[in-house]
């Protein structure tokens, strides 16, 4: 890990989804609201193919995917759903083009990451991917391949920009812990070997030769295990962070990770002065002994997650405030 280049990001930047469904809209949003650091909005609101597992199985190669009443599930063949994902991402795309003419910064994209995407579809039986090994590894292989396409294909329509990975994962602990349940309701799969999880996410992320993020706004965040398989920042809920969390965010921002704090509520909520919602950030920081000047470093804020459930008014008030609350954490980090 010493030898893995160290990146920094820019200050603040969102999550992924945003509400509403013009995709014009949200782009302007995405953009206009981060200077050095947009992203790619997704609209959920739109149904089928614009959620993000959807979109994500969208990108697949040689695997396809239909909505069923229980979920996404694996067919023989494209048809109207995948046709649907296809024509939603395009949309989202000549948005982000043309609000993007002569952009120069960050600009993360957002996919769903290997083992949430194996807990999430079904196999033809019904039951998740994640219960045969042999088709989650062609799932990981698949997606590994769509991805090195989408992303060729940001880097023409937004050649000035630094294209950040972002793998959405909030099922990854579920998979650790064998929590992902049967099609039945009534058992769980078995627990994924952190070995082979740590695999296919190293498969994944190889893909990009630039900065990958990891993101998931469920408790218990495996860092350590995250910090192993080459990610260079992880996207969090900040309210769901615990003190036995510590030692393991110590290491890993030692050793050069970053963190993306998700301090600002991701639903409609009052929010406070700029200062009070990166407090327990600086009380984090004290709690670790790091030095305090390496805080507007280490740190990019964020919403807590995806705005899709805020109102649009909200959603860039949201925006808005991460921005105003990182210019406050690096101008006092103590």
């Amino acid at each position: 890990m010493s030898e893995k280049r160290r990146y920094t990001f820019g200050a603040a930047t969102g999550v992924g989804s945003l509400p509403g469904e013009d995709a014009q809209e949200a782009a302007r949003t995405a953009v206009g609201s981060f200077e050095t650091f947009a992203f790619l909005p997704e609209l959920p609101a739109r149904g089928p193919g614009a959620d993000m597992i959807g979109r994500t199985a969208g990108l697949l190669v040689e695997m396809y995917a239909r909505v069923e009443p229980s979920g996404w599930r694996l067919g023989d063949r494209p048809g109207r759903d995948t046709r649907r994902a296809h024509a939603w991402l395009r949309q989202d795309l000549d948005a982000l083009e043309e609000h993007t003419q002569g952009y120069q910064g960050q600009l993360k994209v957002q996919v769903v990451g290997p083992w949430t995407l194996a807990a999430a579809l079904e196999l033809r039986n019904g039951e998740a991917v994640l219960s045969d090994p042999g088709a989650a590894r062609d799932l990981t292989g698949s997606l590994t391949e769509g991805l090195r396409d989408h992303l060729a294909g940001l880097r023409r329509r937004v050649p000035g920009a630094e294209i950040v990975l972002q793998l959405d994962e909030p099922s990854l602990t579920a998979v650790l812990r064998g929590q992902v349940r049967t099609a039945s309701g009534y058992r769980t799969h078995r627990a994924v070997d952190r070995q082979v999880v740590e695999a296919g996410l190293r498969e994944v992320i190889g893909v990009h030769d630039g900065p990958v993020v990891v993101h998931s706004c469920a408790p218990d965040v495996p860092f350590a295990l995250l910090r192993r398989s080459g990610v260079d920042a992880v996207s969090f809920d900040f309210s769901l962070l615990t003190e036995r969390d510590d030692d393991t965010i110590g290491e890993a921002v030692e050793d050069g990770m970053r963190l993306f704090a998700g301090v600002v509520p991701g639903t409609d909520a009052p929010l406070s002065d700029p200062a009070g919602s990166v407090m327990g950030v600086r009380t984090l920081w004290r709690r670790l002994g790091l030095r305090p000047g390496l805080l507007p470093e280490a740190v990019t804020i964020t919403p807590a997650c995806g705005l899709a459930g805020a109102t649009p008014g909200y959603a860039r008030k949201a925006l808005a405030h991460c921005v105003r609350a990182a210019i406050s954490l690096a101008d006092n980090p103590e």
